[in-house]
């Protein structure tokens, strides 16, 4: 089965709920949710059954447009209002990945531009500009895999964390959408390296079924043991996702992205943060300003054997994510162009603001 041919995300054909690839089950079963209630596509996205910054976009406009398509106001004030209450709710469902916030502003802003049309069309607005993200989305990746695609070289050996692959993407994903270009053109001599990505394994579970799935040498390795494999020069460019960059180019990513980077830079690889624009947050100086989630100690001490793992009562920290300085970053590769330091400079160069 090749990854690229799931879809992570549609709206159904009668229009009456959202199609979720469950990734929770994956690599073991590929299952589709019919999910209909706004409060089962919250539940959906924060215990990461649809996942990855663009993917959890692009839910988030199906759904406000599918909740949108049910309101009974009459008027456009009462439309907005109902509107906004399910646009708040859906943001509380993950703080750090500024692509949800991106999407629901988008689509709260469509209605706003639209309010004096009739309901019925005003509803029909607001289902065309969440297929209009998720078409954008797929263009986006293939940019971001064009780009990146220029910096590889035949028999490269690419590490990566977490998954940033087709499955956190509307398709093609962004990490991995080098790596997806080179095959569509005839490569076949790449070999990816996929952190395992404690504690939830995105890595093992969603990047190494992808990659295998495309016919890529594939090997996977516990996130402790990135050091050994650089060392031994079997690494020459790594490509990692991102949920959110600040003004400075500061970026966070899932936990572990910034230890990786801090080997890359002492043993002299390229690396190289893939990012669609729409997750620059100029409004964040730095990295600090970056809400860092936090999450459920079970996933630490529990989650993955038939026996607890962990005493009973031990305190647990468990963030989602950690933030990568950008002195570290080689390059952060959007759909717009690659840019490098300093950041803020090469954001407003290509129009991001």
């Amino acid at each position: 089965m090749n990854a690229l041919d799931l879809d992570t995300v549609l709206l159904s054909q009668d229009r009456d709920c959202l199609e979720i690839l469950d990734q929770t089950l994956l690599p073991g079963t590929v299952r589709v949710l019919h999910l209909s209630k706004l409060e089962d596509i919250w539940e959906a996205i924060r215990t990461l059954r649809v996942r990855g910054a663009p993917a959890i976009g692009v839910c988030a406009a199906y759904a406000l447009a599918l909740e949108a398509s049910r309101s009974r106001a009459e008027d456009a004030e009462c439309f907005l209002r109902d509107l906004r209450t399910a646009k708040d709710y859906l943001a509380t469902s993950r703080p750090t990945a500024v692509n949800l916030f991106w999407a629901l502003e988008r689509m709260e802003r469509t209605a706003r531009e639209n309010a004096r049309l009739p309901i019925p069309e005003l509803k029909e607005r607001l289902f065309a500009e969440a297929h209009r993200i998720r078409e954008e989305d797929v263009q986006i990746s293939r940019n971001i895999g064009r780009i990146g695609l220029g910096l590889l070289h035949h028999g490269d050996g690419i590490l990566t964390h977490c998954n940033a692959g087709t499955l956190a993407t509307a398709k093609y994903g962004t990490a991995t959408a080098p790596i997806y270009l080179a095959l569509e053109q005839g490569w076949q001599d790449l070999r990816v390296y996929c952190d395992e990505t404690r504690p939830l394994l995105q890595g093992a579970r969603l990047t190494a079924f992808e990659m295998q799935a495309a016919g890529v040498d594939t090997i996977l390795l516990c996130d402790n043991m990135a050091s050994l494999l650089m060392k031994r020069g079997k690494v020459n460019i790594i490509f990692v996702g991102c949920d959110r960059v600040a003004r400075n180019g500061d970026a966070a990513n899932k936990i572990g992205t910034s230890g990786v980077a801090i080997l890359a830079r002492h043993y002299g690889i390229p690396f190289y943060v893939c990012a669609p624009s729409s997750t620059i947050d100029m409004s964040i100086a730095d990295g600090d300003g970056i809400p860092i989630e936090e999450r459920a100690a079970e996933e630490v001490t529990e989650m993955w054997y038939k026996e607890r793992m962990a005493p009973e009562g031990v305190k647990v920290f468990n963030p989602a994510f950690d933030v990568t300085d950008h002195s570290l970053i080689t390059g952060i590769i959007t759909e717009k162009g690659l840019c490098r330091a300093p950041y803020e400079d090469a954001f407003r160069s290509l129009g991001i603001e």
